[in-house]
């Protein structure tokens, strides 16, 4: 082919070498407002820092590398011996020891953890997502440790460490380790109270070995995992180590790696126990309330994940936008595309900033926060990670064709979007949960309507939501089939407060308008064209201000 025939021209530069956390408005606004004074220019420096290197061109090649090389399961050696390791790139173990370098996995012992951390979650995974599974579930087993001082000092000190070590060995000789959890089973999946994986105690006090099968173990090269088992008392939480103590291997059968839509390059796994030792966490009974701890902050991460999946795609949807030309001009300029931008960039800002006020409610840690939690976690579970996949689609189709191959990394996060609303819960099991703490906890139901309260009288249209939302909440009648609908109005009544408090007047008018108002349509790219529509675009446009 002549040359002259394939001059390039009306593309698009890449989205590189930009500082990710800087170039995020909402992001370092909720910063701002959540950490003390005294530690903002600390955390600020820290997150750009993280920032810089997510935006980085090897970061985004670390990813694209994790992708196309997904993980390998070695289950023996050339001798025939059972090891039972998952084989990475190189690239999957530079970005998770990054993370794990930059306090990813440490939140709940030093000032403003949480909010730092989720904060840095939300940066860095937008380089790669799946390696935020270790990072979270790491981060997460803290609290379920904690119900057991022993335990908590032997390992938090490592779960919580800044060394990353892949390597299998006893965790005394360690100076980090990363966390698993396994609790789903094949006939039972999210009702483990079903679950048939037994515990036989041994005479040593709480030592037993566990016989059964794990439907989902993710991350299996972990050193240690939380996992369910029926122990003669019920349902129990146990600590089980890859490595013994006397450095022998614990009887951990990998059987298969699964092949998922997304996710590519974490490991999720199908395992067997058979004789396998493990400590018990908590008492015989108490599994599910013992390790629910876990699953709390876990969900957390779920949410403030999607977020950073919906950020990194209205980040890309609005640079192609910028450069990109047609009918005589460039697309953000269009009327029509500026609303799909502008609808998008609301939804990102505003899971972003319901992400990091959760992350504060646990700095904070006092009874109303914890209450608050209660709620709004499953609340914001739901909500915002059902949003992520068709954000991420519109997202994709605003780069067109461009936006439909691998290169652009957009199918990559299409295909991580799904994931958050069904790990830890899906939809229907986080609705209920809200059911529950609303007819078990009225501390939680009152901190909640303080919380959305706050905001009353500075929008009409927040203050009718709020109002019917309290109507709703009256009744009682059919309340099991409606909680998607609830769980719903509940979240974007909760969303609607937030901005109306923080966010700048147009983004909240937006908000209010398209999400709370009377006009609202279901596709993205209808906001109402009276609107300030480009001061939302350029607010989320990635460059650093």
């Amino acid at each position: 082919m002549a040359a002259t025939t394939h001059t390039v021209s009306n593309q698009v530069p890449p989205l590189v070498g930009y500082d990710v956390f800087a170039a995020d408005q909402a992001l370092t606004e909720a910063v701002r407002r959540h950490v003390p004074d005294e530690l903002l220019t600390e955390i600020r420096d820290e997150l750009g820092e993280l920032g810089r290197a997510a935006g980085s061109a090897q970061a985004q090649a670390w990813g694209v590398q994790a992708n196309e090389n997904p993980p390998k399961l070695r289950t023996h050696d050339r001798y025939g011996h059972r090891i039972d390791e998952v084989e990475f790139h190189p690239a999957w173990h530079r970005l998770l020891g990054h993370a794990v370098g930059a306090g990813l996995t440490d939140a709940w012992g030093r000032p403003g953890g949480h909010v730092r951390r989720a904060a840095g979650f939300l940066v860095w995974t937008q380089a790669e997502a799946g390696h935020g599974c270790p990072l979270s579930m790491t981060h997460a087993a803290v609290p379920a440790l904690r119900t057991d001082p022993a335990l908590a000092a032997e390992w938090e000190p490592l779960l919580t460490s800044r060394v990353y070590e892949q390597e299998l060995r006893p965790a005394a000789r360690k100076a980090g380790v990363l966390f698993g959890m396994g609790m789903t089973e094949k006939q039972g999946g999210t009702d483990v109270r079903s679950n048939t994986t037994r515990a036989e105690p041994l005479s040593a006090p709480g030592e037993y070995l566990l016989t059964g099968h794990k439907w989902f173990c993710s991350a299996p090269m972990s050193d240690a995992f939380l996992v369910l088992a029926q122990a003669p008392g019920g349902l129990t939480c146990f600590l089980l180590p890859r490595v013994l103590p006397d450095g022998t291997r614990n009887t951990f059968a990998i059987q298969r790696l699964k092949d998922k839509l997304g996710n590519r390059s974490n490991a999720s796994s199908e395992v067997e126990f058979d004789g396998t030792w493990a400590r018990r966490v908590g008492e015989e009974g108490h599994g599910v309330r013992t390790i629910i701890g876990m699953v709390a902050a876990t969900r957390l991460d779920c949410v403030v994940g999607s977020a950073a999946l919906m950020r990194q795609a209205v980040a890309q949807a609005i640079h192609h936008c910028t450069y990109r030309r047609a009918f005589g001009g460039v697309l953000v300029e269009k009327p029509l595309m500026r609303n799909v931008l502008a609808d998008l960039a609301l939804e990102s800002e505003a899971a972003t900033v319901l992400a990091l006020r959760l992350a504060a409610a646990y700095d904070a840690g006092t009874e109303p926060e914890r209450a608050f939690l209660r709620i709004a976690v499953p609340t914001a579970k739901y909500w915002v990670t059902k949003r992520c996949t068709p954000m991420v689609g519109e997202a994709l189709e605003c780069l067109g064709g461009n936006g439909y191959v691998e290169e652009s990394s957009m199918p990559r996060l299409l295909r991580e979007a799904p994931l958050n609303s069904i790990w830890e819960g899906s939809g229907n099991v986080q609705a209920l949960d809200v059911l529950r703490a609303l007819q078990r906890e009225p501390l939680a139901l009152n901190a909640f309507l303080q919380e959305v309260g706050r905001a009353r009288g500075a929008d009409h249209r927040l203050d009718r939501a709020i109002t019917d939302l309290l109507t709703e909440l009256a009744d009682l009648d059919g309340i099991e089939a409606r909680a998607r609908r609830l769980v719903e109005r509940m979240a974007l009544v909760l969303q609607g407060s937030l901005l109306v408090r923080w966010a700048p007047p147009e983004v909240a008018d937006a908000f209010c308008a398209s999400r709370l108002g009377g006009d609202r349509c279901a596709a993205f790219g209808t906001l109402p064209h009276s609107l300030d529509l480009a001061s939302v675009v350029e607010r989320a446009r990635p460059v650093e201000r």
